[in-house]
């Protein structure tokens, strides 16, 4: 059983953790953040997204929703300049795979982190559904803003890399290829032998990681830094 020295310290850990995964987020203020989470909420339905649908939802002209897509690194879109990927959630399926079963809908996430924090930011109970990169084993788990439930393997870990600057466009490869799940501790341990610099996180760990974004939107969840 851990101490309460060992238990302080992994807090710590955990919160200067958060705090750097926050800060390399970029900074917004209040109609950004409206803009952020709108287009999260309509891609969640797994479908393209247009700039005119963003403005209309956040009650923003469509101008200043370009302005803002056009100066955010993360933002992926389709010939038709529509939002198809919007940091951390996609239309497309990646490998690996992290899907997002949402009202009978179908997304995907970039990483284990992603699905741990974007539910709350939709306000929605999302299934998800991902597979160990080392043991092909599936993971599945049930995430609303409460918490992780319904965990398979119930021994599922994170791993977990710290960003050491601002997220950039390269977030994906930098970043989310870093932060997968896997079904068992063993499993989790193998691969971040091989991975400098990152480090396993329990699955409610990491969801206590991800709460921070909350914070990213000050101005839509009332929590400030």
């Amino acid at each position: 059983m851990a101490t309460t020295q060992e238990k302080s310290e992994r807090e710590a850990t955990l919160s200067e953790m958060a705090e750097a995964i926050r800060t390399a987020m970029p900074h917004m203020d209040a109609t950004e953040q409206r803009i952020a989470i709108g287009t999260y909420r309509l891609l969640a339905a797994g479908e393209p997204v247009s700039s005119e649908a963003i403005a209309s939802a956040t009650n923003n002209p469509v101008g200043r929703v370009e302005e803002a897509l056009n100066s955010w690194p993360g933002v992926y879109r389709d010939d038709e300049a529509r939002v198809v990927g919007f940091w951390g959630l996609t239309i497309a399926r990646l490998d690996p795979e992290y899907r997002f079963l949402i009202d009978g809908k179908t997304s995907y996430a970039w990483c284990a982190l992603d699905t741990l924090f974007i539910p709350a930011l939709l306000g929605k109970t999302v299934a998800v559904e991902a597979t160990d990169p080392v043991t092909g084993e599936r993971v599945s788990l049930v995430v609303d803003s409460n918490g992780v439930r319904d965990l398979k393997p119930s021994g599922a870990v994170v791993s977990m890399l710290i960003p050491d600057g601002p997220f950039d466009y390269d977030v994906i490869e930098s970043f989310c290829h870093k932060v997968l799940f896997f079904a068992s501790e063993e499993a989790g341990a193998s691969w971040t032998a091989k991975h400098k610099g990152t480090t396993l996180l329990s699955v409610q760990e990491a969801f206590e990681l991800g709460r921070g974004f909350e914070r990213v939107y000050p101005d839509i969840f009332g929590l400030r830094s």
